[in-house]
């Protein structure tokens, strides 16, 4: 098919980036076999009791990709791919990028609305669905979408009990027939570099998300640069604990970057810490990534639980905004190295270096992760600030493209016409080209003209001892417009109230109008499938409150 949505990159800059290096002018999918003849027999993938080598991922992912041939899908054909941290994901993925069928990533907490919205967008010629998934019927919502699309969509089940009308991906995946055959078939009749390799969702809480289009140049970068920056080699056990269809612990570096730097990747099927510990223990893992909320709770575990996590080398922490203590905590808990990670879906990523000193691993997000990015800070009038001011982020490099799926209104917008992207996240930069995240442009409280950054504020909260989880969001008021509402989430035992953070913020020496002007305590919060904090389901929970009769 035509992805007439596509915005394909200049040719000049393609042939200049595969000129460098920077682009290997290889597919994906290409590597597979190359694996398969360096490491045969090694253990790509641990799922449970479930082990597979690379020779193993070679050839259960040809043999999907010729059997999903033989239905008609084919390069440039699209699908939606729900599946959970399962070692069928990483054979379904490479499958599909062997056989040129672009995945569009969605995650398991994903619906109806999302998946008939997004399916419509890309053209989605299949839904790959767990048969259940903690409780839930992916299969009849797999029936439902497919019926809700505008053209003919089959409907692939991994799971034990496969409904009439779906098809038994697991019995797609034998490795029963001539390999050699499948494999020459499949290198004659896969993808080109250029083409699309992956569909991944902008990382937004409102709306349904817009669809990022990686190619296999631009996103073998990715993984290629990302795993150096994080050391990643033959002896990485990688842990991956976030749905792996976010692009975090997918490619950056990920399950990816593992397997391409020849390691092996064990999937946890939960963020909890129960049997993250326990992964940890037995697979002697030597690195995963998580978002702050997710390894708090680690914190918070492991002094009850007191798990041997003597392999972990190093914790990536990224997703959202990290306080310096906070992270020195968190390092200091575990045992390990921690690289805090800046990045996005649409290309940038930046890491602190292994071996960075404290003040930078604590308190910056690193550099870009290729000499090739380029940064640049504007301000509301989009002119550059000076050195060390904080401004929106712009951005621009061999891993970013050049806009959205199928959008081009929003491209304008989104996209300048010489190719930088308006990441909409409030940063600098330090004298050594570190970037230090400060929160986002529309993550903005308006108080009575005053612009407050609820990232600034969350920060400071988030580094007072009792606080074991806070967000920021904007309370309507009929005189200011908006003030600081502070939803917080305290360690047992532990509480503050509204007058005690307001005069420890004071002490801190934050502007009186930051301020937090009301507290609201939960025993949980609400996040997203990733696990930031959801802002959206907040602001709805703050709408509620305001409903309910007040005590005279």
């Amino acid at each position: 098919m035509s992805f007439d949505g596509f915005v394909p990159w200049p040719q000049d800059l393609a042939h200049a980036y595969r000129a460098a290096g920077v682009w290997p002018g290889r597919t994906m999918g290409s590597y597979l076999w190359e694996w398969a003849g360096d490491r045969g027999d090694r253990v790509a993938v641990v799922d449970g009791a479930t082990r597979l080598t690379y020779r193993d991922l070679a050839v259960r992912a040809d043999a999907l990709a010729v059997r999903l041939g033989e239905r008609g899908l084919g390069r440039g054909d699209t699908v939606l791919v729900q599946l959970p941290n399962t070692w069928e994901f990483a054979v379904v993925t490479a499958a599909l990028l062997r056989l040129g069928v672009v995945p569009t990533m969605m995650l398991p907490p994903h619906r109806d609305h999302e998946l008939t919205a997004i399916g419509a967008h890309v053209g989605a010629r299949a839904l790959v669905v767990p048969g259940t998934w903690r409780g839930y019927d992916h299969q009849q919502l797999a029936f439902r979408v497919a019926a809700a699309l505008p053209g003919p969509a089959e409907v692939l089940v991994v799971g034990d009990d496969v409904a009439e009308g779906a098809i038994d991906v697991r019995s797609l995946l034998s490795p029963d027939g001539d390999v050699e055959a499948r494999r020459r078939w499949l290198d004659e009749h896969g993808p080109s570099p250029s083409d699309i390799a992956v569909f991944l969702l902008s990382g937004g809480t409102t709306g349904v998300p817009k669809v990022i289009s990686r190619t296999h140049d631009d996103y073998l970068f990715n993984i290629v640069h990302t795993a150096r920056a994080c050391a990643f080699g033959e002896d990485t056990v990688y842990l991956a604990v976030l749905p792996a269809g976010h692009n975090f612990p997918l490619a950056s570096p990920g399950l990816l970057g593992a397997l391409h730097a020849g390691g092996r990747v064990v999937f946890s099927a939960s963020p909890r810490a129960e049997p993250v510990f326990a992964a940890i223990e037995a697979e002697r893992v030597t690195a995963t990534s998580a978002v702050p909320a997710v390894v708090l709770k680690w914190m918070d575990a492991a002094a009850t639980l007191k798990p041997d996590l003597s392999s972990l080398r190093y914790l990536h922490v990224g997703g959202s905004m990290l306080a310096p203590d906070i992270a020195e905590r968190m390092a200091r808990t575990l045992d390990c190295r921690l690289q805090q990670v800046y990045g996005m879906a649409e290309g940038l990523v930046c890491y602190t270096p292994p071996d960075a000193s404290d003040e930078v691993a604590f308190g910056t997000q690193g550099p870009p992760v290729s000499a090739f990015d380029e940064l640049l800070v504007v301000d509301e009038d989009g002119s550059p600030v000076s050195p060390g001011e904080i401004g929106e982020l712009l951005t621009r490099g061999p891993g970013t493209p050049r806009g959205y799926y199928g959008v081009p209104d929003q491209n304008r917008l989104s996209f300048t016409e010489d190719g930088w992207f308006r990441t909409g996240d409030l940063v600098r930069i330090t004298t050594d080209g570190h970037a230090v995240v400060c929160g986002r442009v529309k993550d903005l409280i308006n108080r009575g003209g005053e612009k407050i950054s609820a990232g600034e504020v969350e920060t400071l909260i988030q580094e007072l001892p009792e606080v074991a989880e806070v967000a920021a969001v904007p309370s309507p008021d009929p005189v200011y417009g908006e003030r600081v509402c502070a939803f917080v989430r305290f360690h047992g035992g532990c509480s503050l109230s509204l007058a005690e953070i307001t005069r420890l913020l004071t002490e801190r020496g934050l502007a009186a109008f930051k301020i937090p002007e009301r507290l609201e305590v939960l025993d949980a919060f609400p996040h997203t499938a990733v696990g930031k904090a959801d802002k959206k389901a907040l602001k709805v929970l703050l709408a509620d409150l305001d409903t309910l009769p007040r005590a005279a």
